[in-house]
């Protein structure tokens, strides 16, 4: 099993060789972009991506913001993406918004929209603004307060609306894109409208719940509003509108459409939980308990009791996690995780997989609360013997049991458990090995796949030069007998790095990113040999990948 001796090489933080690409600018953009990936460093493979196949880095750009299992619900990533789509090929982005806002939301349109009349980094310039005030003391927010709604807030809302209009004119990109938007928009209310009528309750669409209502925030930077009015209302369908001004037939539509958008956000005592979506759910959950303790109670017992059910789809597994210290003492996040496990268990199970957490120094934050999720599910969703344990990453490697009886015991024992602060690589094989010989375990008892969450900056695997990882391994199980029963390898990377362990086209061996629990989905089936690219085309496959299309 040789390597690609051409492939650029450099060392990891650790010191061990690695690749600095996979071969395949498609395959590095699929592996390497985070959620923390800075937006030069992504824009700069997607570019190299682009270039090497253009349909199949749109389906990766996709991917991306996948919410409903369809990707890594990567949300920023994805807004950077589709940012660089617009100035370098703006009819593809516009040709595809039905698309964009099913592998995500309609929202996402308009944030689109958004970001590129008031910059990309428009929102956290606003967080930022917002971080500095909100501590402040009451006379310096009373003060904020009343600038806000001074002249210079008043002329900031002119100037938006000038820059949109004066966009919408002159840029004939953007009015393409802009006219697409309204018109999806336009084409779901329309169609809802009549389902309302008929009472197809369950066929009406999201298109109500995020278009801008009137004077929103996105309405005065976008106008969308009344291009979407003006949709839905022509002039021409409905004669109430004949003979009227310009000016009155655009506030009449607009004022139509906030009413016939409307729903009520008080109206707590009808409001049926099991379809209050998971992210929602997380949200509100304290507003539920505000305002419908004792019915919201009585929905979480027949949840437990398996009588109810509980959305958990759109959530990330480490969201669910650091839930479980919020005012309702986790009793949501334990039943959202429970909800998840039993969604992803029916679809098939991990036979003889392991997951190797890494939670060293440099997974610090974020990532080692995914690495932690991460783990917990596969050691859930895997069978006997295998069920319920992990590996940690150390000098010393060891197969941990996880204790506890709820999420809360089991995140808790792991984030306890003692772990060094390096990623010795080798000797988690090593280990795996051992055990294999102590236990005189049959190679279809050998563990078949190890899930390894990591920034990819693993130790030296060995002291020649350029010796790589998997050649070590693979040689190390040949002579302890083991060599049909090599384990697959999912290199699961969860932190911005240019470390890329094997080339795209090793066999035996995955190379995949992100926060989401969706890839898991990839490796539940049986399947032939393991390989990077493969792995990636099955990701970015499906009846909603198809619709996909590149104009320019």
């Amino acid at each position: 099993m040789e390597f690609n001796r051409d492939l650029e090489m450099a060392y990891t933080e650790n010191g061990s060789p690695t690749f600095l690409s996979s071969g395949n600018p498609c395959l590095d953009f699929f592996f390497h972009v985070v959620p923390d990936t800075p937006p030069e460093t992504l824009t700069r493979r997607l570019e190299l991506a682009w270039n090497h196949d253009p349909l199949k880095t749109l389906k990766l750009v996709c991917n991306l913001r996948g919410v409903r299992g369809t990707g890594k619900s990567d949300r920023e990533s994805y807004y950077t993406a589709a940012l660089w789509m617009h100035h370098h090929h703006p009819k593809t982005l516009a040709s595809n918004v039905a698309s964009l806002g099913n592998f995500g939301y309609f929202k996402d349109l308009l944030e689109i929209l958004f970001r590129i009349l008031e910059g990309p980094d428009a929102r956290k310039l606003s967080k930022t603004i917002w971080e500095k005030v909100k501590f402040a003391p009451f006379t310096l927010r009373l003060k904020e307060f009343h600038r806000i709604h001074n002249n210079e807030m008043k002329d900031k809302r002119l100037t938006r609306a000038e820059r949109v209009v004066e966009r919408f004119n002159n840029d004939v990109n953007f009015r393409y894109l802009h006219d697409c938007v309204s018109n999806l928009f336009a084409e779901h209310l329309r169609l809802d409208m009549e389902h309302l009528a008929s009472g197809k309750i369950f066929k009406i669409s999201l298109a109500a719940k995020w278009c801008p209502s009137l004077d929103s925030s996105f309405d005065k930077t976008t106008l969308l509003c009344e291009t979407t009015a003006r949709k839905v209302f022509p002039r021409e369908e409905y004669i109430e509108y004949e003979g009227i001004e310009e000016a009155h037939y655009a506030y009449r539509v607009r004022d139509r459409l906030r009413k016939q958008v409307y729903i009520s956000a008080n109206a707590w005592d009808s409001l049926p939980y099991n379809r209050v979506a998971s992210v929602a759910m997380r949200l509100y959950k304290e507003k539920f308990l505000e305002h419908d303790k004792e019915r919201f109670k009585e929905y979480l017992e027949k949840v437990k009791s398996g009588n109810a059910k509980i959305a958990a789809g759109a959530l990330l597994p480490h969201q669910i996690i650091m839930a479980l210290d919020d005012a309702d003492g986790g009793q949501v996040a334990e039943l959202q995780w429970r909800r998840m496990v039993d969604d992803m268990a029916k679809m098939g199970k991990l036979n003889n997989c392991l997951a190797i957490c890494d939670v060293s120094g440099s997974m610090e934050g974020i990532p080692m609360e995914v690495s932690v999720a991460l783990g917990l599910l596969v050691s859930e969703l895997s069978d006997d013997p295998w069920k319920g344990k992990l590996i940690t990453f150390s000098k010393h490697p060891k197969l941990q049991i996880i204790e506890g009886d709820s999420l809360k015991a089991k995140t808790d024992f792991v984030r306890e458990m003692e772990w060094g602060m390096n990623t010795d690589f080798q000797k988690v094989f090593d280990w795996i090995l051992q055990v294999a010989v102590n236990w005189k375990l049959r190679g279809d008892q050998m563990i078949k796949r190890l899930f390894v969450f990591s920034d990819m900056e693993f130790d030296r695997a060995s002291e020649k030069p350029w010796k790589m990882d998997y050649e070590a391994i693979v040689r190390k199980f040949r002579e302890c007998g083991y060599g049909d029963y090599v384990p697959e390898i999912v290199f699961w990377n969860l932190r911005d790095s240019e470390a890329t362990p094997v080339p795209g086209n090793q066999p035996g061996v995955a190379l995949v990113s992100g926060f989401s629990k969706n890839l898991m989905k990839l490796f539940l089936e049986e399947g032939g040999v393991l390989n990077p690219e493969d792995v990636m085309e099955a990701a970015i496959s499906g009846k909603a990948y198809n619709k996909l299309v590149v104009v320019d």
